[in-house]
């Protein structure tokens, strides 16, 4: 069979952050570099896990936003890289006061770009691995058993479904009907 382009996927971040001036700046430094957000989650209070509470102290949210351009998926570790320099000038004293984690979705699942090892992660470039995070099955997002905490609880489920369909209209909308391979060898969505 011969190799094809990977489909464009929707490019998000969550934010992690208890120091809300800085993560304005975050924010904004990533909607320079990547075009605006057409998406915003509602904060969620970050508190499954104290694994970032000495770096960040206490109070920690997390939210996401998804971008509104599309990317090729090979494109993630360098993003990664990117806004790994983005966390260390907003640290202050050598401490993140935001952790930026990039992923993408497409219509099958959610893929979180991580600079730390697991044996369920896979190498990509740049010191940087793919993280496969949620699968779209049968109308909605299941984690896999090394999935962190908070997403194996759901409590990001409707934002991925709403970052979806978003990422389906844009897709039927940059791509004239009959010409998505990808659409076209499953059956269509």
């Amino acid at each position: 069979m011969k190799p094809v382009e990977a489909d464009p996927v929707k490019l998000f971040f969550g934010v992690l952050s208890s120091d809300s001036d800085r993560c304005r700046e975050a924010v904004a430094m990533i909607e320079e570099r990547y075009g605006p957000a057409d998406f915003k989650s509602v904060d969620y209070p970050f508190d499954r896990t104290d694994y970032y509470t000495p770096e960040m102290g206490g109070s920690i949210v997390r939210f996401f936003i998804g971008m509104g351009s599309l990317i090729r998926p090979g494109e993630i570790a360098d993003i990664k890289v990117e806004t790994n320099a983005i966390e260390e000038r907003l640290s202050v004293s050598g401490r993140r006061r935001v952790n930026l984690d990039p992923g993408y979705l497409d219509y099958d699942k959610v893929v979180l770009a991580s600079a730390k090892y697991n044996g369920d992660k896979i190498y990509l470039s740049r010191g940087i691995w793919a993280d496969l995070t949620l699968r779209f099955k049968n109308g909605k997002f299941e984690p896999y058993p090394w999935s962190f905490p908070d997403f194996k609880a759901g409590l990001y489920d409707e934002v991925f479904i709403q970052m979806r369909n978003r990422y389906k209209s844009q897709r039927r909308i940059a791509e004239p009907p009959g010409t998505d391979h990808f659409e076209e060898s499953r059956g269509g969505r």
